[in-house]
């Protein structure tokens, strides 16, 4: 996968998590999983490189938070509009 993008999961009408998938190499896994904040953990496949962010709690994560997390592992940060799905949710 090439570009990254957010995947929301809804239960009853209502957010219950989201995904942003980072760019990988086709077939790559997590392999193991740290916290990054409150709902909100790293996924790594194992060559120890970020393949994803989970937002367990989306609607508590702040766009300064995940950009945070996004920086500390190396990737570029997201603007309001690459969340607007999540949050028009």
């Amino acid at each position: 996968m090439r570009e990254r993008y957010l995947e929301v999961t809804f239960r009853q009408g209502r957010v219950l998590a989201a995904y942003l998938y980072l760019p990988r190499t086709a077939g790559a896994k997590s392999a193991r999983t740290e916290r990054a904040g409150d709902g909100l953990l790293v996924d790594f496949d194992a060559d120890g490189n970020a393949i994803g962010l989970e937002l367990t709690a989306p609607t508590r994560v702040s766009l300064d938070q995940l950009n945070g997390a996004l920086a500390r592992i190396g990737a570029a940060p997201v603007g309001p509009d690459e969340l607007a799905p999540l949050r028009a949710a």
